[in-house]
């Protein structure tokens, strides 16, 4: 594939946003890790290579390197931190420790006019201890900033570039605009990676995959299984058989919400599986969380292999995985289909039932799946869900599991959620700079009673915690400051309108330390 920018990974934990910066600039690209092996990169032939940052000092013994094949490539390099000095010192020139070290805002100064930075004076994000004292020969300094002599430098004729600032963070405001003319200008890619090519290559790869065979694919009910699914009935049409296991641990109206898209308005013929019986028997008396997974995980294993057999085991099986379970386990990669015996996504099938696979977004970050179900015509409401955990209201509805107290967070769950919804607040917006709304919103239903009264009358009855949270990667979170007259209301309407529960409280915490889940 031509057009790529290839991303190598030095450690960074900013490593997948420029991938995802530069995917945004509608650029495609990939992220490895540096070391990963040439015959890899070359499959997609290359426009240009950006090297990340990193933890460590290029001088330490055994600090990361750029792979030789980087630089007897002849094509354009943007090293950023880390990856600015791995080619300084590769090249020749001099990487010392500073006595001034820049974490946070800096004001980067562009002295010499050039094809990346704009003529001007821009905040930048820094983040290191070394610096280059002298750049490579060939090179120029491009910038400065107040402690970094060399906060950006290139090799102009040969198309190399180095940055010390972070253009891939949201604290350097024009930094996307920096990767888009390394991308677009330097590199000379035409920046046709939208959702359209992606659903109309996707569709091409399929068909030459399945041809005239079956296809069997697990719906959770989950955003990724729904837009993988939609996708490949794109393809292959009735070629596709979908089973989607109703275990009764979904949101409110969400499995009417599942069978209405996928059956009545895409036409995929859905086998629906009402299991609700036995997930709740099963989950009777349990109340620790990992063992909750584990039975869940193995119910839904039982129920699709049953299911599975009754179709006459077709060869090719769905799988919503997206880019970062890719990039963050390192999988075998690319360009073929792989017999497997697990599959994360259902928590492990039994290892007598190997199928192929057929992985539609596994190059896709969560925004672009997003995009190409709006693209391929799945409802809003679907496309634009927000996370909801494998083992459903399981691990929300702390303590024991039961059809009545499953029924009791499925109503307070749906008015907070109804409430963020019509005050606009159920996803991230951003307005005149101000970012408001929320990543993920819920409630949480605790084994915890206490005492209240209603109509002059004590009760004694469950409490809800409600927990809703702002991030950018669901790495680390903050706790969303929604305003206190929406909690009131949610609160209110809570204790009045769902019987057993009479206390409503608010999860303050962040993550660390805590988890954004309760279980």
């Amino acid at each position: 594939m031509a057009n790529t920018i290839i991303v190598l990974d030095f450690g960074s934990q900013y490593a997948q946003l420029i991938a995802r910066k530069l995917r945004e600039v509608q650029v495609y690209c990939e992220l490895f890790p540096f070391d990963s092996v040439l015959e890899d990169i070359l499959a997609l032939e290359p426009s240009g290579f950006v090297l990340s940052g990193g933890p460590n000092s290029i001088y330490d013994p055994g600090a990361p390197q750029i792979p030789g094949y980087v630089l007897e490539s002849k094509l354009p390099i943007l090293g950023i931190c880390y990856g600015m000095q791995a080619l300084t010192y590769a090249l020749g020139g001099k990487v010392s420790p500073s006595s001034d070290k820049e974490y946070g805002a800096a004001e980067l100064i562009t002295i010499k006019s050039n094809p990346l930075l704009k003529d001007s004076t821009q905040q930048v994000w820094m983040s290191h201890g070394d610096r280059i004292e002298t750049p490579p020969g060939g090179f120029e300094v491009l910038a400065i900033s107040e402690n970094s002599p060399v906060a950006a430098m290139g090799d102009i004729k040969n198309q190399r570039y180095g940055l010390q600032f972070h253009p891939e963070v949201h604290h350097t405001p024009h930094g996307k605009e920096v990767l888009r003319r390394f991308a677009v200008d330097i590199c000379q890619i035409t920046p046709n990676w939208t959702s359209e090519s992606v659903v109309s290559q996707s569709v091409a790869e399929i068909k030459e995959q399945v041809g005239d065979q079956m296809v069997l694919s697990a719906v959770s009910g989950g955003v990724d299984s729904s837009v993988a699914t939609a996708l490949v009935q794109k393809a292959v049409g009735d070629q596709l058989v979908a089973i989607f296991v109703d275990h009764g641990l979904l949101r409110k109206g969400e499995a009417e919400g599942v069978v209405a898209t996928l059956q009545d308005n895409l036409g995929i013929e859905l086998v629906v599986v009402d299991a609700k019986e036995i997930f709740f028997k099963a989950l009777m008396g349990v109340t620790e969380p990992e063992k909750k997974r584990k039975i869940i995980g193995e119910k839904f294993i039982r129920i699709f292999e049953e299911q599975a057999k009754l179709l006459g085991m077709p060869p090719f099986l769905v799988q919503g995985t997206i880019y970062p379970d890719v990039v963050e386990s390192r999988a075998p990669e690319r360009g073929h289909a792989e017999k497997i015996k697990t599959h994360h996504n259902v928590g492990g099938l039994p290892e007598d039932m190997k199928f192929e696979l057929i992985e539609p977004l596994r190059y896709l970050f969560k925004d672009e799946v997003r995009r190409v179900g709006e693209a391929i015509g799945l409802p809003t409401e679907m496309v634009w869900r927000q996370p909801f955990p494998g083992p459903g209201l399981a691990v929300r509805c702390l303590g024991e599991i039961t059809p009545e107290r499953i029924f009791r967070l499925q109503e307070a769950d749906a008015i907070f959620t109804e409430a963020l919804e019509k005050a606009g607040l159920l996803q991230i917006t951003e307005k005149d700079g101000e970012i408001s709304g929320t990543s993920q919103a819920f409630a949480v239903l605790l084994p915890v009673r206490s005492v209240g009264v209603m109509g002059d009358v004590r009760t004694y009855q469950e409490a809800v915690a409600l927990r809703a949270v702002t991030t950018e990667d669901f790495m680390t979170a903050d706790w969303a400051r929604l305003p206190h007259e929406l909690l009131a209301e949610v609160a209110g309407r809570i204790v009045n309108e769902v019987d057993g529960i009479n206390r409503v409280v608010y999860d303050i915490t962040s993550k660390p330390p805590s988890t954004i889940e309760w279980e």
